[in-house]
């Protein structure tokens, strides 16, 4: 029998009750039918989540700097082999509770439009391009290629137009303009539709007027209808009473679930779905539309091979082996090396050499965990911190020793070292570790440090710290700045003589810091994000035009461009060809020879931007619209194609449709995006070609 006819001889079964009761994130079993009890929420942004001992991974934004597909394919595969042998494991116990199923609500999507969201820290940055690609990639990795089974569910988050304030994403109305929404917040969901991704989650906010959750224009018109999307919905956690409670659009939890229902919502992660009994009753949703939300989730279990014999399961040998084996350890060490983004090097201080006989490591990053788990993580019994890789790296180099001193508190801005500022003057580096943490930046109700619900108000440096660093800085001695956090951080230019962001970097990340910092490793990672100057370069907050936002409209120079990244060694960009035409059937390729002309065999990440000649002022200045990490040995060049067809050379109109735009178009290739500052600031210099469309 197919699944679909079982999955109907099912309902068919069922009281209105049981069918209501299968339509929350914890649904029970109903032995009678032989339907198990299972639990839909499960979380693996960077590892499995809030499940015991998992592997730590870099956090998704770190995992973004990378801009490498395979690569976050193959994170992924390593997550999606840990998430099964927890479930493998947990099912013999008879354990069925939440974060041991195999639905897992990730990935998240939303753009990272202002870097004031706390939750940046868990998308793929600014840019709809790199975030679809990347997320389709992640969903490969978790969801796995077998013709019939799903390996886990992934979940494309948080549906959609959704980057904060945290304080008020409960009650908040994203406004939009239809540009905007087409060309920045949709495209990455729309691409993960397309790859075949199983759930879509709601988001708390309205969007243009209608709850996420309960939206007939989001969930009836563009997912379901122009998008043809098949699998379920699921609603954020308890965002269905926003509905009544703080959106004020309903009055009653019955019109509440009636409207998620009835728009589209298939899933309540929440309690509100068990008000649908009666909502039935006073004839607000009909059994056949529950019966419709049944099918999709039952569709979903069937896939994943919960009402199968379990040696019909293709990973069901996977078991506790698999979670921090040797084999995803390691690649948490290098995917947080690919990570780090050098965003300085001052007379190429780094990497440092055994002339720097005395270390001072200092700052409260150091040996903080939680500089290195962002959120939405496991638990591992070896994290390394940045002064234990430092230390054990420096313990293999016996003419070099190191002191460490906290020096001033993460948070507190009445308590310092001061004393120890001094000590400085007799290191011939100091290593310092500032930024921020998950206490300071994160989602709603878990940043426990912030004064915003999570987001931040400024994106400067905290001032205690930036004092503590200027006084450090004023000794005269060579500064490493190890910089921690999730999102920009804004500091003054000449605060330190090398700037590393190490974002959240994983259980791993002290090895990680520690290779780039003393050369075993060569840093290759890049922005994923504009880091401005300062807070003043941002429009406000909780305006969601695009406008003055991101690379793609920012007419200010910032600090560091979308995609740069330094290296240890050089690399030119030449011998930029281009052949083809566009239409509906053609090809544009373009061709590019990279060369190193350094002396470290190093990993480049090529980026092809396009830009219009004749753009209208409301169009990007420039569009990614490719990029590829390669690696070259020194002295060596190798030649990176891509591809282009009609959709790269579409503009999005007004009333978000979207057209090929005839006429003159740069193609730009680099390895950052085309500010002046990034050349200004190492970047190698970018080559462009014309042609007419």
């Amino acid at each position: 029998m197919m699944n679909a006819d079982r999955i109907q001889a099912l309902i068919s079964k069922m009281t209105l009750e049981e069918k209501v009761s299968q339509l929350s994130d914890v649904s029970p079993a109903i032995e009678r039918l032989g339907i198990p009890e299972y639990n839909w929420w499960n979380e693996g942004l960077h590892g499995v989540a809030r499940a015991g001992v998992a592997t730590i991974f870099p956090q998704a934004i770190a995992l973004a700097a990378i801009f490498d597909e395979e690569f976050m394919k193959k994170v992924f595969t390593a997550i999606s082999d840990e998430a099964r042998a927890k479930y493998n494991e947990a099912s013999k116990r008879g354990v069925r509770s939440r974060y041991y199923g195999l639905t897992y609500w990730t990935p998240n999507i939303n753009i990272f439009r202002d870097p004031r969201w706390g939750r940046g820290q868990e998308t793929y940055g600014e840019d709809p391009f790199l975030t679809a690609r990347l997320g389709v990639a992640c969903v490969q990795g978790l969801q796995g290629d077998h013709p019939e089974r799903l390996k886990i569910a992934a979940c494309a988050k948080h549906y959609a137009v959704h980057s904060g304030p945290e304080r008020l994403r409960h009650e908040f109305d994203a406004v939009v303009n239809q540009k905007d929404l087409w060309e920045t917040y949709l495209p990455a969901f729309k691409a993960l539709v397309e790859a075949g991704v199983e759930t879509v989650m709601g988001a708390y906010n309205r969007t243009l007027g209608e709850p996420c959750c309960g939206s007939a224009y989001l969930l009836k018109d563009i997912l379901r209808g122009r998008w043809q999307f098949k699998g379920h919905v699921v609603s954020d956690c308890w965002a269905i009473r926003d509905f009544h409670l703080y959106h004020k659009v309903t009055s009653t939890v019955e019109e509440s679930v009636a409207l998620a229902l009835n728009s589209g919502c298939d899933l309540n992660c929440g309690s509100c779905y068990p008000a649908l009994v009666p909502a039935v009753q006073k004839g607000l949703v009909t059994e056949e539309t529950i019966n419709t939300s049944l099918e999709r989730l039952f569709s979903t279990r069937f896939r994943l091979g919960q009402f199968d014999p379990v040696d019909t399961d293709p990973w069901a040998t996977l078991g506790k082996e698999t979670i921090r084996c040797e084999k995803h350890l390691d690649l948490a060490r290098e995917a947080a090396e690919k990570s780090i983004v050098l965003l300085k090097n001052r007379n190429n201080l780094l990497p440092l050499d055994d002339s720097k006989k005395k270390i001072l490591l200092i700052g409260p990053g150091a040996a903080n965990l939680h500089t290195l788990t962002g959120n939405y993580h496991g638990l591992s019994p070896r994290i390394v911190t940045i002064l234990e890789g430092l230390t054990g790296k420096i313990s293999e180099k016996w003419q070099i020793s190191m002191d460490y001193h906290q020096g001033c508190m993460m948070y507190d801005e009445n308590k310092n070292m001061g004393w120890t500022v001094g000590m400085a003057e007799q290191a011939d580096v100091v290593i310092a570790v500032f930024g921020l943490d998950n206490a300071m930046e994160g989602e709603e109700g878990d940043a426990i440090a912030s004064d915003s619900k999570g987001d931040r108000d400024t994106i400067e440096l905290p001032e205690w710290q930036l004092g503590y660093l200027k006084a450090l800085s004023e000794r005269g001695k060579p500064i490493v700045l190890v910089l921690t956090g999730g999102s920009p951080i804004a500091i003054p230019e000449e605060i330190a003589d090398a700037v590393l962001f190490v974002w959240y970097p994983g259980e791993q990340g002290g090895n990680a810091v520690a290779n780039i910092i003393f050369g075993d490793v060569v840093p290759s990672g890049h922005l994923p994000l504009t880091f401005p100057q300062s807070t003043r370069q941002l429009p406000p907050y909780e305006d969601y035009s695009m406008q003055g936002r991101t690379y793609r409209f920012m007419e200010e120079e910032p600090y560091r461009p979308f995609g740069f990244g330094l290296s240890y060694t050089t690399f030119r960009f030449d011998a930029l060809e281009v052949s083809g035409t566009v239409s509906d059937n053609a090809f544009v390729t373009v061709r590019v020879r990279v060369r190193n002309t350094g002396t470290r065999d190093a990993e480049e990440v090529v980026q092809l931007y396009l830009s219009r000649k004749d753009r209208t002022l409301k169009e990007p200045l420039y569009s990614l619209r490719g990029f590829s990490r390669v690696a070259i040995q020194a002295g060596s060049s190798q030649t990176v194609e891509f591809t282009l067809d009609a959709t790269a050379f579409s503009v999005v109109q007004e009333s978000g449709e979207s057209t090929l735009a005839r006429g003159l178009w740069s193609i730009i290739v680099s390895d950052a995006a085309p500010h002046s500052c990034a050349v200004v600031h190492g970047a190698s210099k970018p080559v462009k070609k014309e042609i007419t469309i």
